[in-house]
């Protein structure tokens, strides 16, 4: 079965000008953030030996608390490891920039409104791991890529592009158009991941937690397909599911 690629249009990117600058926290996000040319950086916060350790990337730019300190300046409960910065968003992402990217041998990941932030944090680190193009999530119900999600990611946000769109419906269409196979993961599924020729351009979908793929996106996908798990715990957590697939077409090519 094969697709012919269709040539991704040059839209001008709109920009994230409007949304406030974010707190990112912990180490890896945040040394990831530094080491992006895209990010701007507008504050480091940091605590004294944190500071001394990580000189040379701060630049003599941090701004010395001590960890209560630093603590009230963020979200309660936020794991911040005596590091943050507040930072302007980064300039989102469109499918067409992703398209751009993918070679004839691409795995793209796509969430239908996945809105626990550890778990999209989780994908991207996953994605990041096994070399996957990007991930795209839903506009509306799908968390922002702010701290928490920054931090499950590990510093992945740095690194996989991650596309908001409007119309899901009408985004799976335009990766068929590309060339991809839509291939969902769900529970109704006639064929185990496993079994599958993953070879060319592929788009896993994966559905929300406990609810699964809904059911136009179900309908978009070309076929439906299971991760085999044993009676005593028939689902899997979403961003287990999205880690175990993307190994899978990771191992086909190595």
């Amino acid at each position: 079965m094969s697709r012919p690629p269709s040539r991704p249009h040059k839209n001008s990117k709109p920009s994230r000008g409007g949304h406030q600058a974010v707190w990112l926290y912990g180490r890896h996000p945040v040394l990831a953030a530094l080491a992006n040319p895209e990010r701007k950086i507008e504050r480091i916060l940091a605590t004294k030996d944190v500071a001394e350790r990580h000189a040379k990337e701060f630049a003599g730019k941090a701004q010395i608390l001590s960890r209560d300190e630093l603590a009230q300046r963020l979200p309660a409960g936020a794991v911040h490891q005596g590091l943050a910065v507040l930072l302007a968003p980064l300039e989102e992402p469109q499918l067409e920039d992703l398209l751009a990217k993918c070679g004839e041998q691409s795995m793209v990941l796509v969430l239908d409104q996945v809105t626990d932030p550890h778990n999209v944090g989780a994908i991207l680190r996953s994605a990041a791991a096994f070399g996957v193009a990007g991930v795209i999530v839903t506009e509306r119900n799908a968390p922002a890529d702010t701290g928490v999600l920054a931090k499950s990611a590990s510093g992945a946000l740095e690194i996989v592009p991650l596309v908001r769109a409007v119309n899901l419906a009408r985004t799976l269409d335009q990766l068929k158009e590309a060339g991809f196979w839509i291939y969902g993961l769900d529970e109704r599924g006639d064929a185990p991941i496993a079994g599958l020729d993953l070879a060319g351009r592929v788009c896993i979908v994966l559905g929300a937690e406990g609810e699964g793929l809904r059911r136009l996106t179900a309908e978009k996908c070309d076929r439906l397909v299971t991760i085999p798990t044993s009676q005593a715990l028939a689902a899997l957590n979403v961003s287990n599911a999205a880690a175990i697939a993307s190994y899978e077409w990771a191992r086909r090519r190595s």
